[in-house]
């Protein structure tokens, strides 16, 4: 029996993201990538991935992803049986990151979105990814993903809410998973949401950092392969 499992990917990101993890998850685990390019706001994107999922299915997000998820598990609760969080946030955006964004934003309305996103990958990807095929994924990734897309989804996630005061009434089995060496997701608020899951188990991949699935995904699929099997 086929267990479904929905993945969704983060900003700029596509399905490549999960792809190495796919190639190394168990035969009996049917992914699929869901779609967030659409919407521009969180809610909308869990309601579109609502509408398109299996009555009951795994459910798995990697930051912005994350932050979708956590979406999901408010609207419909009962039809997920996992929940895997990664390299993602409770919390919502601080004004000084707000800012951030919407510097980026303009630049990327000024026609910059590869300088953007060059610019972005040191605090992406553990030193020792910089430079080689990893950086190049992720650039490339962000340049299929286009500039509406990204200007859609930034918005959506600057608007979030606060999701720590929901994670108490989480009751499947949850990974929280983030890489060793994520900068935009320090260690504290990935052990934060782990203590406050009832059910979440915390797992560090070393050799990573904000983008584990590309940058470690033997270690991304082997916790989510035994995560499945709680």
């Amino acid at each position: 029996m086929f267990q479904p499992l929905v993945m969704v990917p983060g900003l700029r990101c596509d399905g490549f993201l999960y792809h190495p993890v796919i190639l190394r998850l168990d035969s009996h685990i049917a992914p699929a990538v869901a779609d967030v390019s659409l919407d521009d706001t969180i809610a909308g994107m869990a309601g579109r991935i609502l509408a398109a999922a299996p009555p009951r299915f795994a459910l798995a997000g990697l930051s912005m992803g994350g932050y979708v998820v956590l979406e999901i598990m408010r609207q419909a609760p009962e039809r997920v049986t996992h929940l895997a969080l990664l390299d993602t946030n409770a919390r919502p955006d601080t004004d000084e990151r707000k800012q951030a964004r919407l510097a980026e934003m303009e630049l990327v309305r000024q026609g910059k979105s590869a300088l953007v996103s060059r610019m972005a990958l040191p605090g992406l990807l553990a030193p020792t990814h910089l430079k080689g095929p990893v950086a190049d994924q992720v650039h490339d990734m962000a340049m299929r993903v286009g500039t509406d897309t990204y200007l859609r989804q930034q918005a959506a996630i600057m608007a979030r809410i606060d999701s720590r005061p929901f994670l108490k009434d989480i009751g499947v089995p949850t990974l929280v998973g983030v890489g060793a060496e994520d900068k935009l997701i320090p260690l504290p608020l990935s052990e934060e949401m782990a203590g406050l899951i009832p059910s979440a188990e915390l797992t560090i991949f070393p050799n990573a950092g904000h983008v584990p699935t590309l940058e470690n995904p033997e270690a991304v699929a082997e916790a989510m392969n035994a995560w499945l099997r709680r």
